[in-house]
C-alpha cells in the first residue's frame, strides 16, 4: 500500500468547526486514500531550532490561539501517538545527516488537528508531528521530505499542514470566496506552474523569484510545509483550490 504525501492549507482555527469548502474536499480525500495506518504531520506552528519528533504515547491536543468562540476550544483530537514511528523517523532522518532528537511532551498544535478532525474524525490513527527548523529554509524542508519518503510505501500518511499564502494583516473579513486579491492569486499561479514542471531550483528560491512573495509569505514557516511534501513525492496534482477572506489560500496538493 502506497500513499501521496500532502499539503494542506489549514487556514483559520475555524475550519475545525466551519469547514468551507475545504472540509468537503478533505472528507474526499481521505475517504479516496487507503486507510493510513498512521500519520505524520510537519506543521507550521512547531517551529524549532533543530529537528524535533513527537514521541508522546498520547499527545494532548493544544489549542494554541486566542480570542476564538468557546465552543473551538472544547474540540479534541485524542489520537494516540506512536512512539515506535518517532524513534524510526529519528533513525532515517540522522541517517540521511539530519540529527533529530524525540520529544515526548509536545501536542498537537492547530496545524496538525484541525485539518486531521475534517479527514479522519474517529481520531482512530497514530499521529507522529515533526517540528519545523523554519530558519533553515525550504531545502531543508526538502530533504527531510526526502529523507522520510519510502515510508509512504508502509502505508503512513505524510503531511505538511501550513498555507499556500499567509499575510493575515491584508486579509478582507467581509470578503467572498470568489473575491481573490490578484497578488494572492499570482503568488498561488506561480507556486503551481512550478510545481508543475518539477522547477525545484526556482521554488527553493521562491522569495526572490515568485511574485508578491515577501507580501503573500512575510515570513515563511506556513509555505515550508509545501516543500516537506514535495520532497516526499514527485508526481504534483491540485486536490482542491479557493480563496477565503480575500487572499487566505486554502490549496490542497498530493505528490505521488
Amino acid at each position: 500500500m502506497s500513499l501521496p504525501s500532502l499539503f494542506i492549507s489549514h487556514g483559520s482555527p475555524m475550519l475545525a468547526l466551519q469547514p468551507g469548502a475545504s472540509g468537503p474536499a478533505l472528507a474526499r480525500l481521505a475517504q479516496q486514500l487507503p486507510r493510513p495506518r498512521a500519520i505524520l504531520v510537519v506543521s507550521a506552528h512547531w517551529e524549532s531550532r533543530d529537528l524535533r519528533v513527537g514521541s508522546a504515547v498520547t499527545p494532548q491536543t493544544w489549542h494554541d490561539f486566542r480570542g476564538f468562540p468557546a465552543e473551538l476550544y472544547q474540540v479534541q483530537y485524542p489520537a494516540p501517538g506512536a512512539p515506535q514511528l518517532a524513534a524510526e523517523v529519528v533513525e532515517r532522518l540522522t541517517q540521511a545527516g539530519l540529527p533529530a532528537q524525540l520529544d515526548a511532551e509536545r501536542p498537537l498544535d492547530h496545524g496538525a488537528w484541525v485539518p486531521l478532525t475534517l479527514m479522519y474524525p474517529q481520531a482512530d490513527i497514530s499521529v507522529v508531528q515533526i517540528s519545523l527548523p523554519s530558519q533553515q529554509g525550504p531545502a531543508l524542508q526538502r530533504r527531510v521530505g526526502q529523507a522520510l519518503a519510502s515510508l509512504r510505501k508502509s502505508g503512513v500518511l505524510l503531511i505538511g499542514s501550513g498555507s499556500i499564502t499567509h499575510n493575515l494583516g491584508e486579509l478582507d473579513w467581509q470578503a467572498g470566496p470568489e473575491q481573490v486579491e490578484p497578488w494572492a492569486q499570482a503568488f498561488r499561479d506561480w507556486v503551481v506552474d512550478k510545481l508543475s514542471k518539477q522547477d525545484n531550483a526556482s521554488l527553493d528560491d521562491y522569495r526572490r523569484q515568485a511574485p508578491h512573495a515577501v507580501r503573500n509569505h512575510p515570513s515563511d514557516e506556513h509555505l515550508l510545509p509545501l516543500f516537506f511534501a514535495a520532497g516526499a513525492g514527485e508526481q504534483f496534482r491540485v486536490e482542491h483550490s479557493g480563496f477565503t477572506l480575500g487572499a487566505l489560500g486554502m490549496d490542497i496538493y498530493s505528490f505521488t
